[in-house]
């Protein structure tokens, strides 16, 4: 691996691991050991998009099996309440209750944290130019993500082989 493919690969996990450490942590001592990663990032997906496990699901790019379970378990810990829908019985609304919103609130807090201090570090072209950057790489990653999907999803057989060839042409060095 050349230099540059060898230190971007570090940098992107470590920064991966190093962002996810740094929410554990805040997590932690936030929900007192109550809530994962996962569950604080299902309460802000309750927050944001509307009341049904299928907005939740949706939304998270999850099952409804899974989604149905992450709610059962915030429900049971106190974080979200399921209500029918005033309008529409057949409809169960999961709302965030006062723990839920709290924990939700401090969650934002965090990422509004994390972004004014990198913010902080940078000048104007600087930011301009990192935001392009991470669009760039948000975009191949969403891209990759819904190529993986769609393999995953032609492959009935064995979904949880990926076969090398599939990725070999992004995974190649680019021939001049």
């Amino acid at each position: 691996m050349d230099p540059f493919r060898h230190e971007m690969n570090e940098l992107l996990v470590s920064t991966y691991r190093e962002i996810n450490r740094i929410e554990e942590l805040v997590l932690r001592r936030l929900s007192k050991n109550t809530l994962s990663i996962a569950e604080l990032h299902m309460l802000d997906a309750i927050g944001r998009t509307g009341c049904t496990v299928t907005d939740i699901a949706r939304s998270m790019g999850i099952s409804m099996p899974s989604a149905t379970i992450a709610v059962k378990k915030l429900e049971q810990k106190g974080y979200v309440t399921k209500d029918r829908d005033p309008d529409d019985a057949r409809r169960v609304c999961i709302r965030l209750t006062l723990e839920g919103r709290k924990a939700e609130a401090a969650h934002h807090w965090f990422h509004r944290q994390m972004v004014s201090n990198i913010e902080k570090a940078f000048s104007q072209d600087e930011k301009d130019m990192l935001l392009k950057t991470v669009n760039a790489m948000n975009s191949f990653f969403t891209e990759k993500a819904h190529e993986l999907e769609r393999i995953y999803s032609l492959d009935n057989e064995n979904p949880s082989v990926l076969d090398a060839d599939q990725l070999s042409q992004s995974d190649a060095p680019d021939e001049a």
